[in-house]
Protein backbone atom coordinates (compact mmCIF):
# COMPACT_ATOMS: atom_id res chain seq x y z
CA UNK A 1 0.00 0.00 0.00
CA UNK A 2 1.00 3.60 -0.54
CA UNK A 3 -0.08 6.74 1.28
CA UNK A 4 0.44 9.28 -1.54
CA UNK A 5 -0.91 12.24 0.43
CA UNK A 6 1.80 14.70 -0.61
CA UNK A 7 2.08 13.66 -4.25
CA UNK A 8 -0.54 11.87 -6.35
CA UNK A 9 1.92 9.43 -7.86
CA UNK A 10 4.97 9.10 -5.59
CA UNK A 11 6.25 9.14 -2.02
CA UNK A 12 7.94 12.10 -0.40
CA UNK A 13 11.72 11.69 -0.28
CA UNK A 14 13.11 12.80 3.08
CA UNK A 15 16.65 12.21 1.82
CA UNK A 16 16.37 14.62 -1.08
CA UNK A 17 18.94 17.44 -0.74
CA UNK A 18 17.66 20.89 0.14
CA UNK A 19 18.27 24.05 -1.92
CA UNK A 20 21.80 25.40 -1.70
CA UNK A 21 20.56 28.56 0.10
CA UNK A 22 18.34 26.82 2.66
CA UNK A 23 20.23 28.31 5.62
CA UNK A 24 19.85 31.84 4.27
CA UNK A 25 16.11 31.30 3.74
CA UNK A 26 15.67 29.99 7.28
CA UNK A 27 17.62 32.92 8.74
CA UNK A 28 16.14 35.74 6.67
CA UNK A 29 12.51 34.56 6.70
CA UNK A 30 12.57 33.41 10.37
CA UNK A 31 11.41 29.96 9.26
CA UNK A 32 12.47 28.23 12.48
CA UNK A 33 9.55 29.98 14.17
CA UNK A 34 7.21 28.41 11.60
CA UNK A 35 8.77 24.96 11.94
CA UNK A 36 8.63 24.98 15.75
CA UNK A 37 5.04 26.15 15.77
CA UNK A 38 4.00 23.38 13.39
CA UNK A 39 6.01 20.58 15.03
CA UNK A 40 5.73 21.45 18.72
CA UNK A 41 7.86 19.01 20.73
CA UNK A 42 7.87 16.40 17.94
CA UNK A 43 11.45 16.34 16.63
CA UNK A 44 10.55 14.07 13.75
CA UNK A 45 7.72 16.38 12.67
CA UNK A 46 10.12 19.34 12.83
CA UNK A 47 12.43 17.67 10.35
CA UNK A 48 9.53 16.72 8.07
CA UNK A 49 7.98 20.21 7.90
CA UNK A 50 11.42 21.70 7.40
CA UNK A 51 12.08 19.41 4.43
CA UNK A 52 8.60 19.88 2.93
CA UNK A 53 8.67 23.68 3.15
CA UNK A 54 12.24 24.12 1.90
CA UNK A 55 11.69 21.71 -1.01
CA UNK A 56 8.53 23.57 -2.07
CA UNK A 57 10.16 25.02 -5.17
CA UNK A 58 10.20 21.59 -6.82
CA UNK A 59 6.39 21.42 -6.92
CA UNK A 60 4.27 22.26 -9.94
CA UNK A 61 0.74 23.67 -9.90
CA UNK A 62 -0.78 20.18 -9.95
CA UNK A 63 1.15 19.16 -6.82
CA UNK A 64 0.16 22.40 -5.04
CA UNK A 65 -3.56 22.06 -5.80
CA UNK A 66 -3.47 18.35 -4.86
CA UNK A 67 -2.05 19.17 -1.41
CA UNK A 68 -4.43 22.07 -0.91
CA UNK A 69 -7.38 19.73 -1.40
CA UNK A 70 -5.89 17.17 1.00
CA UNK A 71 -5.23 19.91 3.56
CA UNK A 72 -8.79 21.23 3.31
CA UNK A 73 -10.02 17.78 4.32
CA UNK A 74 -7.50 17.72 7.18
CA UNK A 75 -8.73 21.03 8.53
CA UNK A 76 -12.33 19.75 8.44
CA UNK A 77 -11.40 16.45 10.17
CA UNK A 78 -8.48 17.26 12.51
CA UNK A 79 -9.26 14.55 15.09
CA UNK A 80 -9.29 11.79 12.46
CA UNK A 81 -5.99 12.94 10.95
CA UNK A 82 -4.35 13.12 14.37
CA UNK A 83 -5.63 9.63 15.20
CA UNK A 84 -4.18 8.27 11.97
CA UNK A 85 -0.87 9.96 12.76
CA UNK A 86 -0.90 8.39 16.22
CA UNK A 87 -1.43 4.93 14.72
CA UNK A 88 1.50 5.43 12.34
CA UNK A 89 3.74 6.65 15.17
CA UNK A 90 2.87 3.61 17.32
CA UNK A 91 3.63 1.27 14.42
CA UNK A 92 7.04 2.83 13.82
CA UNK A 93 7.84 2.71 17.53
CA UNK A 94 6.81 -0.94 17.60
CA UNK A 95 9.38 -1.72 14.91
CA UNK A 96 12.07 -0.07 17.05
CA UNK A 97 11.31 -2.49 19.86
CA UNK A 98 12.35 -5.37 17.61
CA UNK A 99 15.40 -3.62 16.18
CA UNK A 100 17.67 -4.97 18.92
CA UNK A 101 16.89 -8.50 17.76
CA UNK A 102 18.15 -7.71 14.28
CA UNK A 103 21.46 -6.62 15.80
CA UNK A 104 21.86 -9.66 18.03
CA UNK A 105 21.36 -12.26 15.35
CA UNK A 106 20.40 -12.89 11.75
CA UNK A 107 19.93 -16.65 11.87
CA UNK A 108 16.80 -17.80 10.03
CA UNK A 109 15.15 -18.87 13.28
CA UNK A 110 15.80 -15.49 14.89
CA UNK A 111 14.63 -13.62 11.79
CA UNK A 112 11.46 -15.70 11.63
CA UNK A 113 10.56 -15.15 15.30
CA UNK A 114 11.22 -11.41 15.07
CA UNK A 115 9.22 -11.09 11.85
CA UNK A 116 6.26 -13.02 13.27
CA UNK A 117 6.24 -10.76 16.35
CA UNK A 118 6.42 -7.62 14.18
CA UNK A 119 3.61 -8.72 11.87
CA UNK A 120 1.43 -9.58 14.88
CA UNK A 121 2.04 -6.10 16.32
CA UNK A 122 1.38 -4.45 12.95
CA UNK A 123 -1.90 -6.34 12.62
CA UNK A 124 -3.34 -4.40 15.54
CA UNK A 125 -2.35 -1.11 13.90
CA UNK A 126 -3.74 -2.21 10.55
CA UNK A 127 -7.04 -3.14 12.17
CA UNK A 128 -7.27 0.34 13.72
CA UNK A 129 -6.48 1.84 10.33
CA UNK A 130 -9.24 -0.23 8.73
CA UNK A 131 -11.77 0.81 11.37
CA UNK A 132 -10.93 4.50 10.88
CA UNK A 133 -11.27 4.14 7.11
CA UNK A 134 -14.70 2.55 7.33
CA UNK A 135 -15.94 5.06 9.90
CA UNK A 136 -14.56 8.30 8.42
CA UNK A 137 -14.00 7.89 4.68
CA UNK A 138 -17.29 9.60 3.85
CA UNK A 139 -16.09 12.86 5.44
CA UNK A 140 -13.11 13.20 3.09
CA UNK A 141 -13.56 14.38 -0.49
CA UNK A 142 -10.10 15.17 -1.91
CA UNK A 143 -8.49 12.95 -4.50
CA UNK A 144 -5.65 12.01 -2.17
CA UNK A 145 -7.80 11.00 0.78
CA UNK A 146 -10.35 9.15 -1.36
CA UNK A 147 -7.62 7.06 -2.98
CA UNK A 148 -6.05 6.37 0.42
CA UNK A 149 -9.25 5.17 2.06
CA UNK A 150 -10.29 3.10 -0.97
CA UNK A 151 -6.93 1.33 -0.85
CA UNK A 152 -7.15 0.69 2.89
CA UNK A 153 -10.68 -0.74 2.68
CA UNK A 154 -9.79 -2.89 -0.33
CA UNK A 155 -6.51 -4.27 1.01
CA UNK A 156 -7.37 -4.58 4.70
CA UNK A 157 -10.60 -6.57 4.68
CA UNK A 158 -11.62 -9.45 6.97
CA UNK A 159 -10.32 -12.05 4.53
CA UNK A 160 -6.86 -10.46 4.62
CA UNK A 161 -6.68 -10.45 8.42
CA UNK A 162 -7.94 -14.01 8.60
CA UNK A 163 -5.36 -15.29 6.15
CA UNK A 164 -2.49 -13.46 7.85
CA UNK A 165 -3.42 -14.80 11.27
CA UNK A 166 -3.65 -18.35 9.88
CA UNK A 167 -0.18 -18.18 8.34
CA UNK A 168 1.35 -16.60 11.43
CA UNK A 169 0.00 -19.45 13.55
CA UNK A 170 1.48 -22.02 11.19
CA UNK A 171 4.85 -20.25 11.11
CA UNK A 172 5.26 -20.68 14.85
CA UNK A 173 5.59 -24.47 14.25
CA UNK A 174 4.06 -25.39 17.61
CA UNK A 175 3.46 -28.97 16.38
CA UNK A 176 6.93 -29.41 14.94
CA UNK A 177 8.17 -28.91 11.42
CA UNK A 178 7.72 -31.02 8.31
CA UNK A 179 10.48 -30.60 5.72
CA UNK A 180 11.13 -32.13 2.34
CA UNK A 181 14.38 -32.16 0.44
CA UNK A 182 16.04 -33.60 -2.61
CA UNK A 183 19.37 -35.29 -3.10
CA UNK A 184 22.28 -33.78 -4.97
CA UNK A 185 25.64 -35.28 -5.95
CA UNK A 186 27.14 -37.37 -3.23
CA UNK A 187 23.66 -37.73 -1.74
CA UNK A 188 23.88 -34.24 -0.26
CA UNK A 189 20.55 -32.74 0.63
CA UNK A 190 19.40 -29.73 -1.36
CA UNK A 191 16.34 -27.47 -1.60
CA UNK A 192 14.89 -27.78 1.88
CA UNK A 193 11.20 -26.89 1.74
CA UNK A 194 8.84 -26.63 4.72
CA UNK A 195 5.61 -28.53 4.14
CA UNK A 196 2.16 -28.18 5.59
CA UNK A 197 1.26 -31.26 7.63
CA UNK A 198 -1.80 -33.26 6.68
CA UNK A 199 -4.86 -31.76 8.29
CA UNK A 200 -6.11 -33.69 11.28
CA UNK A 201 -9.61 -35.14 11.12
CA UNK A 202 -11.97 -36.47 13.76
CA UNK A 203 -11.91 -35.90 17.49
CA UNK A 204 -8.92 -36.28 19.78
CA UNK A 205 -9.97 -39.78 20.84
CA UNK A 206 -10.19 -41.00 17.25
CA UNK A 207 -6.82 -39.51 16.48
CA UNK A 208 -5.32 -41.13 19.58
CA UNK A 209 -6.24 -44.65 18.50
CA UNK A 210 -5.86 -44.15 14.77
CA UNK A 211 -3.07 -46.20 13.13
CA UNK A 212 0.12 -44.21 12.66
CA UNK A 213 1.97 -44.21 9.35
CA UNK A 214 5.30 -45.97 9.40
CA UNK A 215 8.21 -43.55 9.93
CA UNK A 216 11.90 -43.70 10.61
CA UNK A 217 12.71 -41.72 13.75
CA UNK A 218 15.58 -41.04 16.11
CA UNK A 219 15.99 -39.28 19.42
CA UNK A 220 18.82 -37.04 20.59
CA UNK A 221 20.52 -37.57 23.89
CA UNK A 222 20.04 -34.48 26.10
CA UNK A 223 23.81 -33.97 26.20
CA UNK A 224 24.40 -34.48 22.47
CA UNK A 225 25.49 -30.94 21.61
CA UNK A 226 26.72 -31.77 18.12
CA UNK A 227 23.46 -33.51 17.27
CA UNK A 228 21.44 -30.55 18.57
CA UNK A 229 23.56 -28.18 16.54
CA UNK A 230 23.11 -30.28 13.40
CA UNK A 231 19.36 -30.43 13.94
CA UNK A 232 19.22 -26.64 14.45
CA UNK A 233 21.16 -26.09 11.23
CA UNK A 234 18.77 -28.41 9.41
CA UNK A 235 15.81 -26.46 10.76
CA UNK A 236 17.40 -23.13 9.75
CA UNK A 237 17.92 -24.37 6.20
CA UNK A 238 14.30 -25.40 6.04
CA UNK A 239 12.84 -22.09 7.22
CA UNK A 240 15.34 -19.69 5.63
CA UNK A 241 13.10 -19.00 2.64
CA UNK A 242 10.01 -18.46 4.78
CA UNK A 243 11.97 -16.25 7.21
CA UNK A 244 13.27 -14.10 4.37
CA UNK A 245 9.82 -13.71 2.81
CA UNK A 246 8.21 -12.82 6.13
CA UNK A 247 10.96 -10.30 6.94
CA UNK A 248 10.33 -8.61 3.59
CA UNK A 249 6.61 -8.49 4.38
CA UNK A 250 7.32 -6.91 7.76
CA UNK A 251 9.62 -4.37 6.12
CA UNK A 252 6.93 -3.56 3.58
CA UNK A 253 4.32 -2.89 6.28
CA UNK A 254 6.84 -0.85 8.26
CA UNK A 255 7.70 1.20 5.18
CA UNK A 256 4.02 1.95 4.67
CA UNK A 257 3.58 3.16 8.25
CA UNK A 258 6.83 5.10 8.10
CA UNK A 259 5.76 6.98 4.97
CA UNK A 260 2.27 7.51 6.38
CA UNK A 261 3.85 8.99 9.50
CA UNK A 262 6.06 11.27 7.39
CA UNK A 263 3.28 12.63 5.21
CA UNK A 264 0.78 13.01 8.05
CA UNK A 265 3.39 14.83 10.18
CA UNK A 266 3.23 17.70 7.69
CA UNK A 267 -0.57 17.86 7.71
CA UNK A 268 -0.80 17.57 11.50
CA UNK A 269 1.64 20.48 11.67
CA UNK A 270 -0.57 22.48 9.30
CA UNK A 271 -3.60 21.76 11.48
CA UNK A 272 -1.82 23.00 14.59
CA UNK A 273 -0.58 26.15 12.85
CA UNK A 274 -4.04 26.92 11.48
CA UNK A 275 -5.57 26.51 14.93
CA UNK A 276 -3.04 28.88 16.52
CA UNK A 277 -3.62 31.56 13.91
CA UNK A 278 -7.39 31.16 14.28
CA UNK A 279 -7.16 31.52 18.05
CA UNK A 280 -5.52 34.90 17.52
CA UNK A 281 -8.13 35.92 14.99
CA UNK A 282 -5.58 36.07 12.18
CA UNK A 283 -6.85 35.30 8.67
CA UNK A 284 -5.58 32.44 6.55
CA UNK A 285 -6.52 31.61 2.98
CA UNK A 286 -5.72 29.06 0.33
CA UNK A 287 -3.70 30.92 -2.33
CA UNK A 288 -4.16 30.77 -6.08
CA UNK A 289 -0.99 29.56 -7.80
CA UNK A 290 -0.30 30.80 -11.33
CA UNK A 291 2.02 29.52 -14.05
CA UNK A 292 5.49 31.02 -14.21
CA UNK A 293 4.68 32.75 -17.49
CA UNK A 294 1.77 34.71 -15.97
CA UNK A 295 3.93 36.79 -13.57
CA UNK A 296 1.35 37.29 -10.84
CA UNK A 297 1.75 38.75 -7.36
CA UNK A 298 -1.24 40.27 -5.59
CA UNK A 299 -2.60 39.99 -2.07
CA UNK A 300 -4.95 41.41 0.54
CA UNK A 301 -4.21 41.51 4.24
CA UNK A 302 -0.83 39.81 3.81
CA UNK A 303 1.07 39.61 7.11
CA UNK A 304 4.12 37.91 8.57
CA UNK A 305 2.82 34.66 10.01
CA UNK A 306 6.01 34.04 12.01
CA UNK A 307 5.68 37.45 13.66
CA UNK A 308 2.03 36.74 14.44
CA UNK A 309 3.08 33.58 16.29
CA UNK A 310 5.39 35.54 18.61
CA UNK A 311 3.33 38.68 19.34
CA UNK A 312 0.37 38.82 21.73
CA UNK A 313 -1.67 41.09 19.46
CA UNK A 314 -2.67 40.97 15.84
CA UNK A 315 -0.31 41.87 13.00
CA UNK A 316 -1.07 44.61 10.45
CA UNK A 317 -1.59 43.29 6.93
CA UNK A 318 -0.78 44.82 3.54
CA UNK A 319 -2.77 45.09 0.31
CA UNK A 320 -0.98 45.37 -3.04
CA UNK A 321 -1.26 44.37 -6.67
CA UNK A 322 2.05 43.78 -8.46
CA UNK A 323 0.69 41.49 -11.15
CA UNK A 324 2.20 43.44 -14.04
CA UNK A 325 5.30 44.68 -12.22
CA UNK A 326 8.76 43.15 -12.34
CA UNK A 327 10.08 45.17 -9.40
CA UNK A 328 8.52 46.26 -6.10
CA UNK A 329 10.48 48.99 -4.27
CA UNK A 330 9.61 49.53 -0.61
CA UNK A 331 10.71 52.72 1.13
CA UNK A 332 9.65 54.79 4.11
CA UNK A 333 10.18 55.39 7.79
CA UNK A 334 12.54 53.33 9.93
CA UNK A 335 10.76 50.62 11.91
CA UNK A 336 7.70 51.10 9.75
CA UNK A 337 7.21 47.46 8.83
CA UNK A 338 9.22 47.24 5.60
CA UNK A 339 11.39 44.25 6.57
CA UNK A 340 8.38 42.53 8.12
CA UNK A 341 6.50 42.96 4.85
CA UNK A 342 9.43 41.53 2.90
CA UNK A 343 9.46 38.44 5.13
CA UNK A 344 5.70 38.06 4.67
CA UNK A 345 6.14 37.89 0.88
CA UNK A 346 8.85 35.24 1.03
CA UNK A 347 7.04 33.21 3.69
CA UNK A 348 3.72 33.27 1.80
CA UNK A 349 5.46 32.23 -1.42
CA UNK A 350 7.07 29.20 0.22
CA UNK A 351 3.88 28.23 2.04
CA UNK A 352 1.88 28.47 -1.17
CA UNK A 353 4.31 26.34 -3.14
CA UNK A 354 4.36 23.57 -0.54
CA UNK A 355 0.56 23.38 -0.68
CA UNK A 356 -0.29 25.21 2.55
CA UNK A 357 -2.64 28.04 3.35
CA UNK A 358 -0.95 31.46 3.65
CA UNK A 359 -1.26 34.21 6.27
CA UNK A 360 -3.44 36.61 4.27
CA UNK A 361 -7.04 37.35 3.35
CA UNK A 362 -6.25 36.60 -0.30
CA UNK A 363 -3.05 35.72 -2.14
CA UNK A 364 -2.21 34.96 -5.75
CA UNK A 365 1.28 34.49 -7.12
CA UNK A 366 3.31 32.92 -9.86
CA UNK A 367 5.17 29.76 -8.88
CA UNK A 368 8.94 30.25 -8.85
CA UNK A 369 11.70 27.70 -9.29
CA UNK A 370 13.99 29.67 -6.98
CA UNK A 371 13.57 32.07 -4.05
CA UNK A 372 16.64 34.00 -2.95
CA UNK A 373 17.22 36.48 -0.14
CA UNK A 374 19.90 39.15 -0.07
CA UNK A 375 19.73 40.75 3.36
CA UNK A 376 22.22 42.98 5.06
CA UNK A 377 24.38 41.14 7.58
CA UNK A 378 25.83 42.33 10.86
CA UNK A 379 29.50 43.22 10.93
CA UNK A 380 31.63 40.11 11.21
CA UNK A 381 34.92 40.81 12.95
CA UNK A 382 36.36 37.61 11.49
CA UNK A 383 35.76 38.71 7.89
CA UNK A 384 38.89 39.15 5.82
CA UNK A 385 37.17 41.67 3.53
CA UNK A 386 34.74 44.54 3.92
CA UNK A 387 30.96 44.34 4.14
CA UNK A 388 30.50 45.49 0.55
CA UNK A 389 32.79 42.73 -0.71
CA UNK A 390 30.78 40.23 1.34
CA UNK A 391 27.49 41.53 -0.10
CA UNK A 392 28.81 41.32 -3.65
CA UNK A 393 30.10 37.80 -3.07
CA UNK A 394 26.67 36.67 -1.88
CA UNK A 395 25.10 38.41 -4.86
CA UNK A 396 27.46 36.53 -7.15
CA UNK A 397 26.37 33.23 -5.59
CA UNK A 398 22.74 34.11 -6.24
CA UNK A 399 23.45 35.03 -9.87
CA UNK A 400 25.07 31.62 -10.35
CA UNK A 401 21.77 29.93 -9.44
CA UNK A 402 19.09 32.38 -10.54
CA UNK A 403 16.73 31.62 -13.44
CA UNK A 404 14.19 33.76 -15.35
CA UNK A 405 11.45 32.27 -13.14
CA UNK A 406 13.08 33.14 -9.80
CA UNK A 407 12.18 35.63 -7.06
CA UNK A 408 14.76 37.69 -5.17
CA UNK A 409 14.11 39.61 -1.95
CA UNK A 410 16.52 42.47 -1.23
CA UNK A 411 16.63 43.99 2.24
CA UNK A 412 18.76 47.16 2.52
CA UNK A 413 21.37 45.70 0.21
CA UNK A 414 24.52 47.59 -0.85
CA UNK A 415 24.20 50.16 1.93
CA UNK A 416 27.71 49.38 3.17
CA UNK A 417 29.16 52.11 0.96
CA UNK A 418 28.13 55.71 0.30
CA UNK A 419 24.73 56.67 -1.12
CA UNK A 420 25.86 57.29 -4.68
CA UNK A 421 27.98 54.16 -5.11
CA UNK A 422 25.47 51.91 -3.37
CA UNK A 423 22.61 53.24 -5.51
CA UNK A 424 24.54 52.74 -8.75
CA UNK A 425 25.61 49.20 -7.85
CA UNK A 426 22.05 48.29 -6.90
CA UNK A 427 20.58 49.96 -10.01
CA UNK A 428 22.79 48.02 -12.40
CA UNK A 429 22.09 44.71 -10.64
CA UNK A 430 18.33 45.30 -10.52
CA UNK A 431 18.15 46.33 -14.18
CA UNK A 432 20.10 43.25 -15.27
CA UNK A 433 17.83 40.95 -13.25
CA UNK A 434 14.69 42.62 -14.61
CA UNK A 435 15.91 42.07 -18.15
CA UNK A 436 16.19 38.36 -17.39
CA UNK A 437 12.61 38.25 -16.09
CA UNK A 438 13.37 37.83 -12.38
CA UNK A 439 10.67 38.97 -9.93
CA UNK A 440 12.17 41.37 -7.36
CA UNK A 441 10.97 42.89 -4.09
CA UNK A 442 13.45 45.44 -2.74
CA UNK A 443 13.44 47.24 0.61
CA UNK A 444 15.89 50.14 0.50
CA UNK A 445 16.95 53.36 2.23
CA UNK A 446 18.98 54.41 -0.82
CA UNK A 447 17.03 57.47 -1.92
CA UNK A 448 18.94 57.95 -5.18
CA UNK A 449 18.15 54.36 -6.16
CA UNK A 450 14.43 54.59 -5.43
CA UNK A 451 14.01 58.10 -6.86
CA UNK A 452 15.94 57.12 -9.97
CA UNK A 453 13.43 54.39 -10.78
CA UNK A 454 10.56 56.76 -9.91
CA UNK A 455 11.81 59.45 -12.31
CA UNK A 456 12.10 57.03 -15.21
CA UNK A 457 8.36 56.38 -14.92
CA UNK A 458 8.69 52.68 -15.63
CA UNK A 459 5.35 50.92 -15.74
CA UNK A 460 6.85 47.69 -14.44
CA UNK A 461 7.80 49.07 -11.00
CA UNK A 462 5.48 49.29 -8.00
CA UNK A 463 6.42 51.73 -5.22
CA UNK A 464 5.24 51.04 -1.67
CA UNK A 465 5.96 53.31 1.28
CA UNK A 466 5.69 52.62 5.00
CA UNK A 467 3.19 55.02 6.54
CA UNK A 468 4.14 57.56 9.24
CA UNK A 469 1.71 59.90 10.94
CA UNK A 470 2.51 63.56 11.60
CA UNK A 471 3.26 62.82 15.26
CA UNK A 472 5.86 60.24 14.22
CA UNK A 473 3.86 57.10 15.08
CA UNK A 474 3.99 54.16 12.69
CA UNK A 475 0.89 52.42 11.42
CA UNK A 476 2.97 49.51 10.02
CA UNK A 477 0.87 49.78 6.87
CA UNK A 478 2.35 50.02 3.40
CA UNK A 479 0.67 52.00 0.64
CA UNK A 480 1.64 53.09 -2.85
CA UNK A 481 3.63 56.28 -2.79
CA UNK A 482 6.64 58.21 -4.06
CA UNK A 483 9.94 57.56 -2.26
CA UNK A 484 10.77 60.31 0.24
CA UNK A 485 14.17 61.81 0.89
CA UNK A 486 14.03 60.92 4.57
CA UNK A 487 13.57 57.77 6.58
CA UNK A 488 12.75 59.82 9.68
CA UNK A 489 15.71 58.70 11.73
CA UNK A 490 15.02 61.52 14.20
CA UNK A 491 11.95 59.62 15.39
CA UNK A 492 14.15 56.75 16.51
CA UNK A 493 16.53 59.22 18.16
CA UNK A 494 13.70 60.81 20.14
CA UNK A 495 12.39 57.39 21.23
CA UNK A 496 15.79 56.57 22.69
CA UNK A 497 17.02 59.89 24.10
CA UNK A 498 13.85 61.91 24.62
CA UNK A 499 11.87 64.51 22.72
CA UNK A 500 13.99 67.61 23.48
CA UNK A 501 17.46 66.14 23.17
CA UNK A 502 17.84 66.19 19.39
CA UNK A 503 17.64 69.96 18.82
CA UNK A 504 19.63 70.75 21.96
CA UNK A 505 22.57 68.55 20.96
CA UNK A 506 22.67 69.38 17.27
CA UNK A 507 21.91 73.05 17.61
CA UNK A 508 19.78 72.86 14.49
CA UNK A 509 16.53 71.48 13.13
CA UNK A 510 15.82 67.79 13.65
CA UNK A 511 15.42 67.16 9.93
CA UNK A 512 19.17 67.61 9.37
CA UNK A 513 19.89 64.16 10.80
CA UNK A 514 17.52 62.54 8.34
CA UNK A 515 19.30 63.65 5.19
CA UNK A 516 21.17 60.94 3.26
CA UNK A 517 24.98 61.13 3.24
Amino acid sequence: MKAHLLYPDRDFDLRKPLPWNDQALVQDLALDTLFKSMAGEDKFAFEVVRKVVLSALDNDIGDIVYRQDVLRDCLKNPDVVRELYGVAVLAVEEEKRHYLGSILGNHPGTVLRRSVAMIEAFLGMLRRLSRIAHASAGNFHSEGWRAFFVTVKRELDDAYFGEVEYHLARLKFRDGMLLSTGLDRGNKARRYVPRQPTARTGGWLARLFAPKPPVFAFSLHPRDENGARALSELRDQGISGAASALAQSADHVHSFFSMLRTELAFYVGCIGLHERLAQKGEPACFPVPAAATERRLSFQGLYDGCLALTLPGRVVGTDANADTQDLVIVTGANQGGKSTFLRSVGLAQLMMQCGMFVPAEAFRSTIHDGIFTHYKREEDTAMKSGKLDEELRRMSDIVDHVTPHSMILFNESFAATNEREGSEIARQILCALIEKGVKIVCVTHLYELAQGFWRTGRGNVLFLRAERREDGTRTFKLAEGEPLQTSFGEDLYRNIFGAGVLSAETGGPASVLAQPP
